[in-house]
């Protein structure tokens, strides 16, 4: 009775005590669980590192890793020879990746790799492909790999001619508009470099190409070049004869003092007259153009139109 009523006492009255020990219990069961997993995420990043480092041993001794090492010496080796090398067909492949739009120092060695690479494809899958094609026992069959393997060497370059020419058609796009706006920014008062850089920036989004040779001519102006040595460089880079055309007048103006702003005026009517008459050269031979889809393919339905009923009459009979 005594031993009933103390215990009875002590767990039933004194809820603060039951309380406590709740919460000491939660306390220490957290504690616990925080330890734990923070011990177990100590370990699984130490092991993550292990695994790490012997997935980058094991990437060294990898032949992907082995071959990636080996392009890229070719390639250095490729571009060391090549950039050392100053012959007339280097200057005058170096002018032409200029013209395209090209210009990493390296370039001339990625072209020679490229060339090199595509023939030796061309001529495998040409190699592999004939015999499936039902061509691998005629004496035409060396043939067709030569021809392959050629037309893989030269692709690289008739690549860089169309490219090329997509930037000279933009080039004599944009330099009409080149040309009225240097003339608003020497109206202005502003002079050469500072109406380059304006006119550089507007017309970035139009032409960005041209944009970023201008850039460079401004560039060269800043580096110390004098106007006429930058604008000539702008000219071959962009190899348009109204660019060179261009520096020249901007010479002349320069040497004789004459007022340049005059002189862009009438050099930018003239490069508008051009531009003009290209676009009515080609609208002139648009009807040239379109007479050999009519005759291939408008004739000849109408031919059919026209003479099947008296061709389908005097098969019957029926007149």
């Amino acid at each position: 009775m005594g031993a009933n009523g103390i215990s009875s006492g002590l767990w039933g009255n004194d809820t603060s005590f039951m309380l406590s020990l709740l919460v000491f219990l939660a306390v220490g069961t957290l504690a616990f669980a925080l330890m734990v997993g923070a011990r177990a995420r100590s370990a699984v990043r130490r092991r993550a590192a292990r695994v790490n480092v012997d997935e980058q041993a094991a990437g060294r001794r990898s032949l992907r890793y082995s071959g990636g090492k080996a392009a890229q010496k070719l390639i250095e080796l490729t571009a060391k020879h090549y950039s050392s090398a100053d012959s007339k067909d280097m200057k005058m492949l170096r002018h032409r990746l200029m013209q395209a739009g090209i210009y990493d120092p390296q370039a001339a060695s990625y072209f020679f790799l490229a060339r090199t690479a595509m023939a030796v494809a061309s001529a495998a899958v040409a190699f592999f492909a004939l015999p499936i094609l039902g061509m691998g026992g005629k004496s035409s069959f060396w043939l067709f790999i030569i021809a392959a393997g050629l037309g893989g060497y030269l692709a690289p370059s008739f690549y860089l001619d169309r490219r090329i020419g997509a930037k000279r058609q933009e080039y004599q796009a944009g330099f009409p508009d080149f040309l009225d706006l240097l003339v608003i920014c020497a109206d202005a008062g502003l002079a050469m470099e500072a109406s380059l850089d304006r006119v550089g920036r507007e017309l970035g989004d139009a032409f960005p190409s041209l944009a970023a040779n201008i850039h460079m001519a401004t560039l060269e102006i800043r580096a110390g070049r004098s106007l006429a040595e930058a604008l000539d460089h702008f000219g071959d880079r962009l190899g348009l004869e109204e660019a060179r055309s261009f520096a020249a007048l901007i010479q002349q103006s320069d040497e004789f003092g004459s007022s340049i702003s005059d002189a862009l005026r009438v050099y930018s009517e003239d490069m508008r007259h051009k531009r003009m008459s290209r676009a009515e050269e080609k609208a002139y031979s648009l009807p040239a153009k379109l007479s050999v889809p009519m005759m291939v393919c408008i004739f000849p339905v109408l031919f059919v139109v026209i003479l099947l009923p008296v061709i389908v009459r005097m098969v019957t009979g029926n007149w």
